[in-house]
């Protein structure tokens, strides 16, 4: 079968299922110029899934908006520096249940099933492009190098007015009901640059792995990089590929992580269920599941070590770190290593109060240390300053007073972890979890209009049966 064809197919099957329906929101009218319904911040796998289910539910007055170039959303073509997706290939995500849109089949459609069953990873490359793919056939309503700078809520108007900016953006703000942050992995907070780099070197001797790394600055350099999760390796792969003469990677912990809980979790019914768990239990899987981080697939690790230039230093965290004659100089407990760059892959850490577009709101978000008192023994700071969502991915307030200014927005990111598990933080839970803020959004956007929808149910008066019975046959 062929792009072409498969095209067809989609839909062919689109249209059996209705889709494409009209609009059933009642539309809001505002001086200032249009209002839609939702705006999706984030044009990646989770904001095309997300505009895709509620197109679906005939929720069609949508945006969604990506500060990226076109075909450059979300972290595949810019620091995603793996060679293949760490999840297994048979699991379905964005697709929604319809076989035509998964990966699967648009990969038959180029490569054949011979070509499918000889996969063994999906293709980080390959991923990006079944993105624009999905994007293009669905025809989706993108709109790029469009950035969201401030939220600012319109009280008593249950609005949202987006300030942006970018070559795509509007000249003015935009104005919507509901607003969803598919912004992924840094859109809870920010990535995390230890204070013992970050106030002590130059910024031109180091990057997190979540920047640009340009090849040429790596070739025949000594470089260093602490962290020993999955992207610590596939940074150590991607420099030395480029040329680096050495590359040592630090780990804190004696042991590499041997165990990935995201694949219990899979098969489990973990990650789908995983909201209707007390909060007590929910904390509890997700201390355990930062305890044990997610170990480099074995590929990958397999790859770094093969490569003359690379060492794995354990039980090695930096306990100093200076600049040293134009060098970067670490010390450790196994002594001191003098490094031409530093690659940092530290993780990130999530707080709404990280984030400028949640500024005049984030003081009133709940946060799981307002809502829940962990056990000591697991209780940690970084789970505790995650925003406390409902169940379908809302933010919720501190007091009474901010619930009209939050009422309408949405975290589907890495900040939906402890409340919603992995679903908006992994592909292997997206099927289970884009549904849920759809109909969360659409559920939310029929309570508002309530009573006019109501008023016009009892109000109802179209005549549909015209015909006229027999009188010769009517009793009395």
């Amino acid at each position: 079968m062929s792009l072409e064809a498969l095209n067809e197919r989609v839909y062919t099957d689109l249209s059996y299922l209705a889709y494409g329906g009209p609009n059933w929101v009642r539309p809001r009218r505002h001086p200032e110029g249009h209002v839609y319904d939702v705006v999706i911040v984030g044009g990646g796998q989770s904001g095309l899934g997300i505009a895709f289910g509620l197109l679906r539910e005939r929720v069609s007055n949508i945006l969604v908006i990506d500060e990226n170039p076109e075909g450059l959303e979300g972290p595949w073509e810019t620091y995603a520096r793996m060679r293949t997706l760490r999840t297994p290939k048979h699991l379905t995500s964005i697709d929604l249940g319809i076989p035509s849109l998964t990966f699967r089949s648009w990969w038959e459609a180029r490569f054949g099933p011979a070509g499918w069953e000889s996969l063994d990873k999906i293709p980080r490359g390959e991923w990006m492009n079944y993105l624009r793919w999905y994007r293009e056939v669905l025809k989706l309503p993108v709109l790029n190098e469009t950035k969201l700078k401030l939220i600012e809520p319109e009280v008593g108007e249950g609005l949202h007015r987006l300030h942006v900016e970018g070559n795509g953006a509007p000249s003015t703000p935009l104005l919507a009901r509901k607003v969803v942050l598919a912004t992924g992995i840094q859109g809870g907070g920010e990535w995390h640059v230890p204070p013992l780099i970050q106030d002590r070197l130059p910024s031109r001797l180091y990057a997190h792995t979540s920047g640009p790394l340009e090849i040429e600055s790596l070739k025949g350099r000594k470089i260093a990089i602490l962290g020993g999760g999955a992207s610590a390796f596939d940074n150590a792969n991607f420099a030395l590929s480029a040329g680096a003469a050495e590359v040592h990677v630090f780990v804190r912990r004696k042991e590499l992580p041997r165990i990935n809980p995201i694949r219990q979790m899979e098969g489990s019914g973990m990650i789908e269920r995983f909201p209707s768990l007390t909060d007590a239990e929910k904390y509890a899987v997700m201390a355990h599941f930062f305890k044990h981080n997610q170990p480099p697939t074995n590929d990958t690790y397999d790859r770094a070590a093969s490569w003359p230039g690379f060492r794995l230093h354990l039980g090695s965290p930096w306990l100093d770190v200076e600049e040293k004659g134009g060098q970067a100089s670490v010390t450790t407990p196994q002594g001191r290593f003098d490094f031409d760059f530093l690659i940092v892959s530290t993780g990130l850490l999530t707080d709404p109060g990280l984030r400028p577009e949640l500024k005049l709101v984030e003081s009133r978000i709940a946060r799981w240390g307002d809502r829940y008192e962990a056990p000591k023994e697991i209780a940690s700071p970084v789970l505790d300053a995650h925003p406390y969502l409902t169940p379908g991915f809302a933010f919720t307030s501190r007091d009474e007073e901010g619930e009209s200014l939050l009422h309408g927005l949405f975290a589907f990111n890495y900040g939906a972890m402890i409340s919603c598990g992995l679903s908006a933080s992994a592909l292997s839970g997206m099927k289970y979890a884009i549904p849920k803020i759809v109909s969360a959004v659409a559920d939310q956007l029929f309570l508002d209009d309530k009573e006019d929808i109501l008023d016009d149910y009892y109000n109802y008066a179209d005549i549909e049966f015209t015909g006229e019975w027999p009188k010769a046959k009517i009793r009395s």
